[in-house]
């Protein structure tokens, strides 16, 4: 003879509509968070990712409007004023006033930012190696392919 199953029984045992577990905002999250303990503690120098990401973008650039920087670094106008307010604090960026707009003030790093840019380069790519160490080459590359898809 056939048991029935009480509706109760049913349900627990159906899975929800919504897992939070294997949703994209809480594996992108989680994965922030181990790539972002790595950067804490692979950096070498006290920088934050905002900022070693200012430091980075200006030396691939050069001197820049905040305004252009933060498109740059896909930071808000608050966000990359306050980076580099507190780099220019600790001598790493100054601003000075763009030949071809007296009205905009240029970002460049001071000879101090070049070099803790430069001592902070190897460390970065360690970064990134040991964020995708557990990815195959060929998963490296079509993971950079799907979030660059993702925009």
């Amino acid at each position: 003879m056939a048991r029935s199953v009480s509706p109760k029984r049913s349900l627990k045992t159906s899975k929800p509509p919504y897992v939070l577990e294997e949703q994209v905002g809480f594996i992108l999250r989680q994965v922030w968070q181990r790539h972002a303990t790595i950067f804490a503690k692979e950096i070498g120098i006290n920088l934050t990712p905002t900022q070693w990401a200012a430091l980075a973008k200006l030396t691939e650039t050069g001197p820049c409007s905040q305004n252009q920087l933060g498109r740059l670094t896909a930071m808000d106008v608050a966000t990359i004023k306050g980076v580099i307010d507190r780099l220019t604090a600790r001598g790493l960026t100054e601003t000075s006033p763009d030949p071809a707009d007296g009205r905009r003030l240029l970002v460049s790093l001071t000879r101090a930012g070049q070099q803790m840019a430069d001592k902070a380069m190897p460390n970065a790519l360690a970064i990134t190696r040991e964020t995708l160490a557990p990815l195959d080459a060929k998963e490296r590359e079509t993971l950079m392919a799907l979030l660059s898809k993702l925009r």
